[in-house]
């Protein structure tokens, strides 16, 4: 059965090259979302069950999203994918609940290695 997976992100080159980051055997379903409110239409539909999500996005930001995740008590498993390193956006993305903080560009042995560690593959 394969995963209902979401990838996030108001760049379509962003979204493409997450899912070719991905680890060809992973069984996954992927749907896409370009900013923050389509991509809570998404997991409330079921269709982001792991969600990789970015920060700055327009209409609704990453951390409006994972507040409303939290507040809602969906079920996600969330990995942070963002060009905003600060040690303050990781602290606070992993208070909200986001298991994990990855930067862009992204890089698919990083990928794949946080998705190892959480045992998510």
């Amino acid at each position: 059965m394969s995963t209902p997976l979401l990838i996030c992100d108001d760049s379509k080159m962003a979204r493409n090259q997450v899912a070719r980051a991905l680890p060809d055997t992973w069984e996954v379903d992927i749907s896409f979302a370009s900013n923050g409110v389509e991509a809570l239409d998404a997991i409330r539909a079921g269709r982001g069950e792991m969600v990789f999500l970015d920060l700055t996005m327009p209409e609704m930001d990453g951390y409006h999203v994972l507040e409303t995740i939290q507040r809602e008590q969906l079920k996600s498993v969330v990995i942070v994918i963002s060009g905003d390193i600060q040690p303050d956006a990781r602290e606070r993305v992993t208070s909200l609940g986001a298991i994990d903080f990855i930067q862009k560009p992204i890089n698919a042995e990083k990928l794949q290695e946080t998705l190892r560690k959480f045992g998510l593959i």
